[in-house]
């Protein structure tokens, strides 16, 4: 059956957010991402205005770690996960209201790179603890691979779908025909490369995200030494060239290193909730500014800005952490 899978303004019932508590992969900075990961969960939760929050922990340790840094009304759930990254391990809802259902994609651990156990089983154990009817797929798909405007139109990148580690035997199109089957696409623009550092192999969540039917927004470098000025610019160029896209400009935070190493440190990681858009932030120059433009973008919400140097050090931001359930 083929649904459409909303945009990630249309309401939703509630979120899921993965909770750290892997300390070796947070290279000495797992307290900050937690930190960082409750601030995120209590914006989105708004004191209760804006959509209930189900934050993913692995066992009644983490539950007690978590319990002490989220607000009240925070549902935690004791679900084991290997990684954060719900936004690639867990379910994408299609579909609203009575309609809905989980899609539930296969997940190969980002072409066998980051192999932690239970990232393969959480998908479908949340897609059960949804209650709504769940479709297995049977190829490799990552939400942060994504992004839809809600009207069947999709941005992603060639580097990840495309990428011979994830659906060797799948063609380009043979990826649209499975997108449009799984999630009611029936247009894609296939931008180039994901950002620098990005250990996913380029998801688009990082480089380009739709604000609205029709309008993408993407990344302006920010000075001559911004790692992914070329990048930014080819994705303007392909974007373009597709025709029929309003192109938004939203700021690059430019060069963000941890330990001597650029991070995919990007504010097209933000979140959009029912009541706010949570905009990472990295303590860059351009992070007020970010906050701004998407202030503008989404008038019907607030646009929060909270620290992400913590979450960053996993490799990725809060879009990457979550995965909303539409109402």
């Amino acid at each position: 059956m083929t649904l459409p899978m909303p945009a990630e303004w249309a309401p939703h019932a509630a979120v899921w957010i993965g909770f750290p508590h892997l300390d070796d992969e947070w290279a000495g900075q797992i307290d900050a991402a937690r930190a960082d990961v409750a601030a995120f969960a209590n914006v989105v939760h708004d004191g209760g205005r804006g959509e209930e929050v189900r934050l993913a922990v692995n066992d009644e340790r983490q539950a007690q770690i978590a319990a002490a840094l989220v607000d009240p009304g925070v549902r935690i759930l004791v679900q084991p996960l290997g990684d954060i990254w719900l936004r690639d391990t867990g379910p994408i809802i299609v579909g609203t209201g009575p309609k809905r259902r989980a899609r539930n994609f296969r997940f190969n651990w980002w072409g066998e790179k980051f192999v932690m156990p239970g990232d393969q089983e959480v998908g479908a154990a949340l897609a059960a603890e949804s209650g709504l009817p769940v479709d297995e797929q049977d190829w490799v798909l990552e939400g942060g691979g994504i992004d839809v405007d809600g009207t069947g139109l999709c941005v992603t990148t060639e580097e990840c779908l495309l990428n011979i580690n994830r659906n060797p035997s799948l063609t380009r199109a043979d990826i649209a025909v499975r997108l449009h089957q799984s999630l009611g696409i029936d247009r894609l623009l296939w931008l180039g490369k994901g950002l620098v550092g990005d250990h996913t192999d380029g998801h688009v969540d990082n480089l380009a995200r739709f604000v609205g039917e029709g309008r993408l927004a993407l990344p302006v470098a920010a000075g001559s030494d911004d790692p992914n000025a070329d990048i930014y610019e080819d994705a303007r160029v392909r974007a373009a060239a597709f025709g029929g896209i309003e192109i938004v400009d939203l700021p690059s935070p430019g060069r963000v290193e941890m330990d001597g190493e650029i991070v995919a440190a990007s504010y097209m990681n933000f979140y959009i909730g029912n009541t706010v858009v949570v905009v990472p932030t990295y303590g860059v120059a351009n992070d007020a500014a970010a906050v701004e433009a998407l202030a503008a973008l989404f008038p019907d919400r607030r646009a929060v800005g909270v620290p992400a140097r913590g979450i960053i050090a996993g490799g990725g931001s809060f879009h990457c952490s979550s995965q909303q359930v539409p109402a």
